[in-house]
């Protein structure tokens, strides 16, 4: 083989980046779209470029990729790609988020790096119409996301969100009972009403400022009590009945306190100690539903790359 048509092959070969991105538990009750935690259950998104994909790229990849050129004002290119899943779908645990961070984030490693983090992160945001799983899952660790404003039509329309970042302890341990159901986070938002009372918006918002002060100051026994939420956890409960009790059994068992994660359907417990016997509690409650439970502890790294092969072009 000629040297230039060797030097082209392998150029193509190494055209290929692989992003590691965090499964997020988000709202953490109180924290409606604003409060995040990074967990250590992945979604593996590798992107090769120059490869014609083997069928048309999905809606959420093609929107990510037409966001990012859009973005970089660069000219797109093919390419292909595919994803190693551990993260449950439509469960709240922001599986769609690392798919579009990871699509991002691949494709401008391909491109040479002209978005930083935060921008990445804005990207993403924008494509999910939310912040508070794109920060956990770009940032790592727990995440505060301020101004938003991402509901009219998926777009910024208050500036570049603010984002506060904490590193988590690995003292502390995340458990989450995972049912068979899925709940798409489209049906879940028409639940929520459109107005709530002046001392529910008082209360949620003394919990999420106790939330965030236990985190930042890692004082996390005072996260006790604290998830009580009246913004959109007893209306989503009409499509998960058992949420209540398996709330109750987890406090009951030891948990310093239990949410559900994002929109449903996957309820999470914090605690310090006994994450197996919590776990066991949140199933014997949630019967006869169909569930499976995860112990697991916060990633304070974030989206990264764990393979690349890119050469100049």
């Amino acid at each position: 083989m000629p040297l230039e048509l060797r030097v082209a092959t392998l150029r193509l070969r190494m055209q290929q980046v692989t992003v590691r991105v965090p499964a997020s538990t988000s709202n953490l009750g109180p924290g409606f779209d604003c409060l995040g935690v990074a967990l250590r259950i992945y979604n593996s998104v590798t992107v090769t470029r120059g490869r014609e994909p083997e069928q048309p790229h999905p809606q959420i990849v093609s929107d990510a990729a037409v966001r990012f050129f859009k973005q970089t004002r660069r000219r797109m290119f093919r390419f292909s790609f595919s994803i190693v899943e551990e993260i449950p779908r439509s469960r709240g645990l922001g599986s769609s988020a690392t798919i579009r961070l990871g699509i991002l984030d691949g494709l401008n490693r391909l491109s040479g790096a002209p978005l930083d983090q935060l921008t990445l992160f804005k990207l993403c945001a924008q494509l999910e119409g939310h912040p508070d799983n794109a920060a956990p899952a770009t940032f790592g660790g727990f995440t505060v996301v301020l101004g938003s404003g991402l509901r009219a039509g998926h777009r910024l329309t208050r500036g570049v969100p603010t984002i506060q970042r904490f590193g988590v302890s690995t003292q502390l341990y995340f458990v989450l009972l995972v049912p068979a159901l899925e709940i798409r986070t489209s049906i879940a938002r028409r639940l929520l009403p459109s107005k709530i009372s002046h001392a529910a918006a008082v209360e949620n918002c003394g919990n999420a400022c106790a939330i965030t002060a236990a985190f930042a100051s890692k004082n996390y026994k005072n996260l006790r009590s604290a998830f009580v939420d009246f913004l959109h956890q007893p209306f989503r409960a009409k499509l998960m009945p058992f949420l209540p009790s398996v709330i109750a059994a987890a406090e009951k068992a030891g948990a310093l306190g239990a949410y559900l994660s994002g929109s449903g359907s996957t309820i999470c417990a914090i605690t310090l100690q006994h994450p197996d016997r919590i776990a066991a509690a949140m199933k014997r409650a949630a019967r006869p539903s169909l569930a499976s439970t995860i112990v697991t502890r916060a990633d304070n790294r974030g989206a990264h790359v764990i393979r690349s092969q890119i050469a100049d072009h």
